[in-house]
């Protein structure tokens, strides 16, 4: 039987609800962790809590909205004049540099089966924004027919990379960076020859236009 978390003392005062729930995670497993409990551990009335998370699904929801934030506030405007590849890179990176520190929440919220990992990381209107966010920081636009390709290419880049991740005990990340890096470098790849088909296109287009029928 596992072991009641214990409480938080009051005289500490009351800490941020989703942390409750994230340390809660990792010790008793997210399947186990109730509104109640978090709202018992962070120290706020289960009232109050209520009227700013009403289900676990919306602590969830502002922890993405807090990896957001992470990942606009470190945005290094000397990556401006760099490839699209590395500008995008540096953004992933620091994103989950904000998720490690609550890498066995993660683990515990994926493996109860209660979020697969789709639906955690770009389900839903929350994760198409964090997505859109992660493209706007690299200077990639994510609006229109194209802003939504860029959206859909980024969520399978975003999960592998993740995938791996969550397995990445390493120090450095150096398999999380080594997976991010080959995706990124395969999509700039298949990019140069889109634009190198495009490019021979025009020209032919070009030529038959501009000659004289036979």
């Amino acid at each position: 039987m596992p072991k009641k978390a214990p409480k938080k003392s009051k005289a500490s005062g009351p800490s941020d609800p989703i942390d409750a729930a994230l340390a809660l995670a990792a010790e008793i497993g997210w399947r186990k962790v109730t509104l109640g409990a978090v709202a018992e551990r962070s120290g706020v009335a289960l009232g109050a809590l209520l009227e700013r998370y009403p289900s676990k699904t919306a602590l969830l929801i502002g922890f993405q909205r807090r990896l957001d934030q992470a990942v606009l506030a470190g945005i290094d405007p000397a990556l401006g004049d760099r490839p699209a590849q590395e500008r995008l890179f540096d953004v992933v990176m620091r994103r989950l540099d904000a998720l490690t520190p609550h890498k066995a929440a993660i683990s515990s919220i994926v493996r109860s089966g209660a979020y697969d990992l789709d639906a955690l990381v770009c389900g839903g209107m929350s994760g198409r924004r964090s997505l859109s966010l992660m493209l706007e920081a690299a200077g990639l636009s994510s609006s229109g027919p194209k802003g939504a390709l860029r959206r859909e290419g980024l969520a399978l880049i975003y999960l592998d990379t993740i995938r791996v991740w969550l397995r990445d005990d390493s120090a450095d990340m150096a398999a999380t960076m080594k997976t991010l890096d080959t995706h990124l470098r395969r999509i700039a790849r298949l990019i140069d020859r889109v634009k190198l088909w495009r490019g021979r296109a025009g020209a032919w287009g070009s030529k038959s236009e501009g000659s004289a029928p036979s």
